[in-house]
């Protein structure tokens, strides 16, 4: 057995157990269990940059969970993230403050925030100290919160939070049987039905098949655009490490972990995963355009991240992406004739270049991120964003 083989066998078995539901709903009753033996309070540990917009925000939730829910916050200040966990800072800089205000919005906050009264002073030791033990129980960011062994970041992992402490019966109010559609402070944002939009409406959707926030908004656009009559621009960009982009281990790690929680709450199958990086993705991405001559290629790009996010298979052998390529109505044959095409390898690597620039001249660099005439938003659950634009160009009832 070749090591790539072997490779391929052992990732699905062992993801799927690491990213399994029942794998984190026993990595709480444990800690639980280990909290109350020790006789600790519940205790929400706030890590907060001081001057970073997402930051503010959860500054500002922090007392609204404290008012509903029976727990303490203990803040650490932190420094800036390390340049490998945020590569394009300037553009997270600057895309960070549109999007504060957007949230701000959404939730009722105030932006930009108010300066308080007694700024908070914080030696440079005591912000490595904190640094220190965030790395040490696994993160990277700032607006992140911590509780017994999981991670919450920002504000759009609140819902996750407060599905855990409504758990454990620290509701300071008992959640009422008609409260159930917004007995949360924090939302899980939910793809909504647009009703009637003009013919020839479409919105720029550009992903990566080695995302899984790329993969679980599949799972949801492409139906949502099929049932509101959208067209969905496919515009596909080659993943980050695979541009010479390093990705720290603490990063790789929450992604994994935080996409499976936000798959399992939006009901997406998720979690045996094939890593697809390098040849994988390549001979994904090199099918791409053979699927658009066929008009199969939302089909095509949902059997690939199907199979290679929740099915274990690795596109990278051709017993595999035969599976890939045939289940969603393409002939395997003639996709093997292409695979083989140096033209066609040209050409696709041309327009992933292309939507990669695209991309950047949107002021964003992440996928999974979506445009809509003049609103591009960047993460598959800022969706939300589009919607609101798609409901106020043509004047359509609030989804919300």
């Amino acid at each position: 057995m070749t090591f790539r083989s072997l490779k391929s066998w052992l990732m699905p078995v062992i993801s799927q157990h690491f990213l399994s539901r029942s794998r984190l709903l026993a990595l709480r009753e444990k800690a639980e269990i280990k909290r109350s033996a020790q006789q600790r309070p519940h205790v929400l540990h706030f890590f907060h940059e001081l001057e970073e917009p997402y930051s503010q925000l959860l500054a500002q939730a922090v007392p609204l969970l404290q008012d509903k829910y029976a727990v303490s916050v203990v803040q650490h200040v932190v420094g800036a993230p390390d340049d490998s966990a945020v590569p394009e800072r300037d553009k997270l800089k600057a895309y960070s403050q549109q999007d504060a205000a957007r949230l701000a919005k959404q939730y009722g906050f105030q932006w930009p925030p108010s300066s308080p009264s007694t700024p908070i002073q914080v030696g440079k030791e005591a912000r490595l100290t904190s640094h220190r033990l965030r790395k040490k129980w696994g993160h990277y960011l700032g607006a992140t919160l911590y509780y017994e062994g999981e991670w919450y970041w920002g504000i759009d992992r609140l819902h996750h939070l407060e599905d855990r402490l409504h758990g454990l019966g620290l509701s300071k109010k008992p959640r009422m049987p008609s409260d159930a559609e917004r007995s949360h402070l924090f939302f899980t944002p939910q793809y909504q039905s647009l009703g009637h939009v003009p013919e020839g409406t479409s919105i720029d959707f550009f992903f990566s098949l080695r995302s899984p926030y790329s993969a679980i908004s599949c799972a949801k656009l492409f139906p949502w655009a099929k049932d509101n009559g959208v067209q969905v621009n496919l515009r596909y960009v080659l993943p980050m490490v695979m541009r010479g982009l390093p990705v720290p281990a603490e990063k790789r790690k929450y992604i994994s972990l935080d996409a499976a929680r936000e798959a399992f709450v939006q009901n997406v199958p998720f979690g045996r995963l094939n890593d697809p990086v390098g040849k994988p993705t390549e001979r994904g991405m090199a099918l791409i355009p053979f699927a658009q001559m066929h008009e199969l290629a939302e089909e095509f790009v949902m059997s690939f991240m199907l199979g290679v996010w929740s099915e274990g298979l690795d596109a990278g052998t051709d017993a595999h992406l035969k599976i890939i390529v045939e289940r969603c109505g393409l002939h395997w044959q003639a996709a093997k004739d292409i695979l083989k095409s140096q033209s066609n390898e040209q050409h696709w690597r041309a327009v992933a270049e292309q939507n990669r620039q695209a991309l950047f001249a949107l002021g964003l660099w992440g996928v999974p991120s979506f445009k809509f005439e003049d609103t591009a938003v960047w993460g598959q659950d800022r969706f939300w964003v589009i919607e609101k634009a798609l409901h106020d160009r043509f004047d359509l009832p609030p989804s919300h």
